[in-house]
């Protein structure tokens, strides 16, 4: 039961690092800077990133926890009474959770690119 548990966990925390842009200083933008003013770009960069910082990732991760936790301890409950009940929720509430801050960072990737964009780079990916 507590290897499940670990790996439930494990696999969370690498879901949610598993983009670029979730590590700090690193947007995942791929722009064409021919003909580009680097101090300009690090700037609009730095701009477009606290605009991004704007989405709701704590609110998406409670959200996704809570309805994770509702789904997985309803189908536990069915398969297998109140304990498989209790632990099914567990893991839905992680599994949701995860999806939610992978939302978030999916949403904040977007708007780094769509910020870029509307200031005139050439966005790459």
């Amino acid at each position: 039961m507590k290897e499940q548990w670990a790996i439930v966990v494990v696999l969370g925390l690498l879901a949610a690092c598993s983009s670029p842009s979730s590590i700090p200083g690193n947007s995942g933008v791929i722009v064409d800077t021919k003909n580009t003013n680097m101090a300009n770009y690090e700037v609009d960069l730095k701009e477009c990133e606290t605009y991004a910082g704007q989405v709701p990732t704590a609110e998406r991760t409670a959200t996704g926890a809570v309805s994770g936790a509702v789904v997985g301890g309803a189908i536990g409950g069915i398969r297998g009474g109140s304990d498989r009940a209790v632990t099914d929720a567990g893991v839905g509430a992680v599994l949701g959770g995860t999806a939610g801050v992978a939302s978030s960072v999916r949403e904040m990737d977007r708007v780094v690119k769509n910020c870029m964009r509307g200031r005139g780079y050439r966005v790459l990916n």
